[in-house]
């Protein structure tokens, strides 16, 4: 990691901090480095993005923090997983089901369809992931006040429908409120906008970035894309095989690429968003 270039001005007490976490897989005879001794952190309210290639890890970096792990054979998971300073790899499942329900983390998922239950009604399913603050009388009208502030016109009518009813906007927007739900302090956002069209995809950015600033949350956005990063984000990791090969300012990385893979991904993306400007 000696090629990784660092932005200045970190606090001292970050909100997430990761120190040489390891993520091995056994894929039938093979050993993959999936992630291979990166050091990660988001401080409190601040937006980072994690930019790299199909394959580089970086899914793999967000669902180990989360510990979201899919039904894969792990060969070895190890280093350091803080969050406000908390142990998260040596946390027991009721612990870490509480950080998940109540002022922890949340993750919203690029297929949103594969996620949400086909067979509730939206309403209910965003009922269900409210943190027990929100249950009792008020539920109805937590609910409703998720769907509004995510963008829906008429949340009474979004919240009696059912998944499949949605469009894929809709349905992205939905899993949103699923997440604010238990309103966390730090939103993990992995390839939000893929499935999306152009229009659509500006859409959900401007929401999220709408939310980050309004419920100063944290939120640490995975993509492939450097241009959906260069506006939203205030920092950005690079990654390659495993590893981070840079750490920038958005404005840095996106003007100054330190190294050539960082430059090669700038060359490479086709637009910039331009709409913190339109939230200000």
């Amino acid at each position: 990691m000696s090629d990784l270039a660092v932005s200045d001005g970190a606090p001292d007490a970050p909100l997430l901090e990761v120190k040489d976490l390891k993520v091995h897989l056994r894929v039938a005879d093979r050993l993959v480095r999936a992630v291979d001794g990166v050091d990660f952190k988001v401080d409190t309210a601040e937006c980072v993005g994690v930019v790299g290639e199909s394959g580089s890890g970086k899914s793999t970096l967000i669902r180990a923090i989360s510990r979201l792990m899919p039904n894969l054979q792990v060969d070895e998971l190890s280093g350091e997983l803080r969050f406000e300073g908390r142990d998260i790899l040596r946390m027991a499942d009721r612990e870490l089901r509480t950080l998940r329900r109540s002022r922890g983390f949340a993750m919203i998922f690029q297929d949103p369809l594969g996620y949400l239950n086909p067979t509730q009604r939206v309403g209910r399913q965003i009922a269900e992931a409210l943190s027990p603050d929100g249950r009792g009388r008020s539920e109805h009208r937590r609910v409703l006040d998720l769907l509004d502030e995510v963008g829906f016109a008429d949340p009474g009518a979004i919240a009696r429908r059912y998944p499949h009813e949605l469009s894929g906007g809709m349905r992205q927007r939905v899993m949103i409120a699923i997440a604010l739900a238990s309103d966390p302090k730090l939103l993990f956002a992995d390839e939000p906008t893929t499935a999306l069209d152009a229009t659509v995809q500006l859409q959900v950015l401007e929401t999220l970035y709408r939310l980050h600033k309004e419920r100063n949350m944290a939120v640490a956005i995975i993509t492939h894309d450097l241009g959906v990063v260069a506006e939203l984000c205030d920092r950005v990791y690079v990654m390659q095989a495993g590893k981070f090969v840079e750490n920038a300012t958005a404005v840095d990385l996106f003007e100054r690429p330190q190294h050539p893979y960082s430059a090669r991904l700038v060359e490479l993306s086709a637009h910039r968003l331009d709409f913190r400007g339109m939230q200000q």
